[in-house]
């Protein structure tokens, strides 16, 4: 007599969120420490953190690197500016004679500004 079929069926299930998981400074010295060890094999220590041998190889990478430590940036300081009417109008290119004639009924106005020259004493000039 033959036997009916009978289908094997895998079930997987999922215990994590699947949110990358974030590793403190401390572990990840500790774990890269741990394959520094003499006779000590990378995919070794990698498995018993639940990590992949290429994330350790980058953090024993990024160790060797030198830390920049962070220079403290000058104060900025501001420069105040005197605007101080002139006496005769600025001299206006035919160009801008024309733009400002031709500027729609109920247009804002428009401003003409004469370029400022400041004193500046800045030690990097």
């Amino acid at each position: 007599m033959l036997e009916p079929r009978t289908s094997v069926r895998r079930v997987e299930v999922i215990t994590e969120t699947g949110r990358r998981r974030q590793f403190s400074a401390d572990d990840k010295a500790r774990f890269v420490e741990e394959t520094l060890a003499p006779g000590a094999v990378v995919s070794e220590v990698a498995r018993r953190h639940g990590l992949s041998p290429q994330q350790l190889f980058t953090w024993r990478r990024q160790m060797r690197q030198p830390v920049a430590i962070p220079v403290a940036p000058e104060p900025q300081t501001f420069v105040p500016a005197v605007v101080t009417p002139s006496s005769t109008p600025p001299e206006r290119s035919p160009r801008q004679r024309r733009r400002l004639r031709k500027a729609p009924e109920g247009a804002k106005n428009r401003f003409a500004y004469q370029a400022l020259s400041l004193p500046c004493r800045c030690s990097s000039w």
